[in-house]
This record gives C-alpha cells, structure tokens and sequence, in this order.
C-alpha cells in the first residue's frame, strides 16, 4: 500500500514591504511522501514571496505538465508558473512557453550551483524565466500539520517566525 500525502493547514500572515503587500492566506498544502519538511517550507517561502488572491498549490510532484505553484487569469492562461530545484531545460522551456512569467527557485546551494553552471548559458535566451536560490537553513522546524506562520519581507529578505522558532530566509538571483 502506498503512503499517503500528509494535508498541512497553514495561515499565513505576510507583511511584504517591498511589494506593500499585507494579507493573511489559509492554505491546504500537500506534502508528497518523498518531499523532505525542508523543501516543503521552500514551497511555502515561495508562496509568500509571490502571494496573491489568485495564486494556488498545484498537485506538484504528481504531475509532469504542472507547477507546483501557479496563477492563472480569469481566462485560464498561465500568468507565473513556480517550480523549484535543478529542472532540466526541457521542463524550463515548456514552462517559458506556456506562462507570461516562470520562476524556478533552488534551494541547496552546492546542486544548484553545479546546475546553474551547467544549464545558465542555454537558458539565457528565456526573457519571462528569473531563477532564484532560497538560503533557509532551519525552516523544516517549523513544519506542523497546523502552522500558523508570520512571514515579514523587507529589502529582499524574509523573517519566517511561528510562536516558538523564527529564521531569516535571504533570497538572492541566480
């Protein structure tokens, strides 16, 4: 029998002052049986760094012609499309021809810098494509199945907190 995806609840308090962006969001967010907690908070500290009304958790690893995260317009066409680690340039070129803007986040930066090396001359030619790095050592103590998270952006840097832990997440572009 195959395990199960585990269901985390999060409400989310985002005070983004580089986008004068303050909302509350109550996500359901899967987490795939082979997703680690700490690539799980990524998930979660790329939804903040891009929250809106419209943004949305995909069925993620699940599925090979979807994000992970995603906004579409009221007409269904892709506006970002958000995938994360070191994808190969087939996935990137679908990704930058179906959505107005694609952003893959990395997150270890020993792969991601071997990737990057590897893959940033062929995905040069991609203008709607920005590739970033989250730096977040500790965030995966912060996984729960229900988190109640405060999350403070400001000149590029992230403040993740919760009752008892709090990380500063720093951001930077490939």
């Amino acid at each position: 029998m195959a395990i199960s995806a585990t269901i985390n609840k999060v409400l989310l308090n985002i005070a983004d002052m580089d986008r004068h962006y303050y909302q509350s969001h109550e996500l359901t967010a899967a987490q795939h049986p082979s997703e680690t907690d700490f690539r799980f908070m990524v998930r979660i500290i790329a939804y903040a760094l891009n929250a809106n009304e419209e943004l949305t958790f995909t069925k993620g690893l699940c599925v090979d012609d979807e994000p992970e995260i995603w906004q579409k317009s009221l007409t269904g066409d892709i506006e970002l499309w958000i995938d994360f680690g070191q994808l190969d340039e087939k996935r990137i070129r679908k990704a930058c021809g179906r959505a107005d803007q694609v952003i893959v986040y990395t997150y270890n930066s020993q792969k991601s810098d071997i990737w990057w090396n590897q893959i940033n001359a062929k995905l040069a030619r991609y203008k709607n494509l920005s590739v970033m790095h989250i730096e977040a050592e500790g965030v995966e103590n912060l996984v729960k199945r229900n988190m109640v998270l405060q999350c403070n952006i400001e000149d590029g840097e992230l403040l993740l907190s919760d009752d008892d832990h709090s990380y500063t997440v720093t951001i930077s572009k490939h």
